[in-house]
């Protein structure tokens, strides 16, 4: 099945997705057929920010528009900040699409967690993950930390690289969430956050948002 990937938002997430799904599709001697089409990064955390998801929706329906023209039969977006619109741009999209939000709460229930930490954009972690999750309690980091986590992910998302300062206002506010508010884990809940956590001991457990993402594009897509 031919996969459209809408990428760009931001830039480490594409590498982190698109390496991802070319070792899983070697692994599997399967061959990946793949088209990407690139968003801004700024515009959609602009628009998030501001609640405006037809505006968002609306680039997303252009790229879709790319993508099926370019062969695609399936497509998915890889940010997590840029699902914010995710069921208003299903309900327009000319592919169907393999959404994060409902593969992580598949995977949580799955798990049987009871409470999880949540680290990622304000959006996110003030909606408790777009309010997505119903069986398990979501906690955030206390406000002054939560402005910490959003401007120190904003900053590495744009950049697509980050500093160890920023990392360390990660690794703080998990481990804050797992001592002071007892979390099971802490969902990673930025496709970026991989630059942080990736090869690097966190010192507490953690969900991957992204990796549950891409394992479930490669399940869908792969080949039977």
């Amino acid at each position: 099945m031919h996969l459209g990937l809408i990428v760009g938002i931001g830039p480490a997430a594409t590498d982190f997705y698109y390496r991802h799904l070319i070792h899983a599709f070697a692994q599997a001697g399967a061959k990946l057929e793949l088209t990407m089409a690139h968003a801004d990064t700024p515009t959609l955390l602009r628009h998030q920010a501001s609640g405006n998801a037809a505006a968002q929706v609306e680039i997303y329906q252009q790229l879709a528009h790319r993508l099926r023209a370019a062969g695609a039969e399936i497509l998915a977006v890889t940010s997590i900040a840029g699902h914010f619109c995710i069921e208003e741009f299903k309900a327009v999209s000319p592919l169907p699409v393999i959404d994060l939000v409902t593969e992580v709460v598949r995977e949580i229930s799955a798990r049987k967690f009871k409470k999880l930490g949540l680290i990622g954009t304000r959006v996110v972690m003030e909606t408790s993950f777009y309010a997505a999750i119903k069986e398990v309690e979501i906690i955030a980091p206390p406000p002054n930390e939560l402005t910490a986590v959003h401007e120190a992910y904003v900053a590495m998302a744009s950049a697509g690289a980050i500093t160890e300062a920023q990392r360390q206002v990660f690794f703080s506010a998990g481990k804050n969430l797992m001592e002071k508010a007892g979390v099971n884990a802490v969902m990673l809940a930025g496709t970026d956050l991989a630059l942080a956590f990736h090869q690097r001991e966190s010192g507490f457990p953690t969900l991957d948002c992204a990796a549950i993402h891409a394992d479930a594009i490669f399940r869908t897509v792969r080949p039977a």
